[in-house]
């Protein structure tokens, strides 16, 4: 386990937050998405607006990220299969059937993508009051960790307010969800089915 985790970029996730080799902590939020193109041109003019004055308003350094998925429909085609195979009404199996048969056409036509949004919150410990510069290789200790993770989360709490004005929901990940969207990064091809390994214990806190 040792060999593994010195090629992880991080050092262990506690709590709903990364915690660094060098001792500064990563929060992620994850961020829905609006389809820009639908709205007004008064719609898109107050959603720039907005979201000008939110990146004006920060005081700190975050890093936007747009994760591209290729999505996997088997299971939804062989529900459909089912659904049309059991359906005794002979008009809904018929629409079922060309249903199915269009959403294949459209997938055979290219690959379907799925567009994930997120915001990666940094905190350094020398930026708290009360909290002196830790050094790499050095423990986080509970006390400095809370205090630094109550900090991290007022930002994030910050960010997530200024993008609600912006028509955004957003919700900051919790240490399963970290985990999971950190293997399905480095696994694309099992993430498309749903799989992934047990989480590690030594990386939870």
């Amino acid at each position: 386990m040792n060999k593994t985790q010195q090629f992880l970029p991080f050092k262990e996730i506690r709590e709903g937050v990364l915690i660094m080799p060098d001792n500064t902590l990563r929060g992620i939020i994850y961020v829905s998405s609006i389809n820009f193109d639908l709205k007004s041109d008064e719609e898109q003019k107050a959603i720039i607006y907005q979201f000008q004055s939110f990146l004006n308003s920060l005081d700190f350094s975050t890093q936007i990220i747009v994760n591209s998925r290729r999505l996997n429909i088997t299971g939804y085609f062989d529900k459909l299969k089912e659904l049309e195979k059991n359906q005794k009404n002979e008009l809904l199996k018929i629409q079922t059937r060309e249903y199915r048969k269009f959403i294949e056409n459209l997938v055979g036509k290219g690959t379907i993508m799925k567009k994930n949004f997120f915001v990666v919150v940094p905190l350094y410990p020398g930026e708290v009051t009360g909290i002196k510069s830790v050094l790499k290789g050095d423990i986080l200790s509970p006390e400095n960790f809370k205090v630094c993770r109550d900090q991290l989360w007022q930002r994030m709490e910050f960010i997530a307010i200024g993008l609600r004005r912006c028509g955004l929901s957003a919700m900051p990940l919790s240490t399963p969800e970290i985990i999971e969207l950190l293997w399905s990064w480095h696994h694309p091809a099992q993430s498309e089915i749903g799989y992934y390994p047990e989480i590690l214990p030594e990386l939870i806190k």
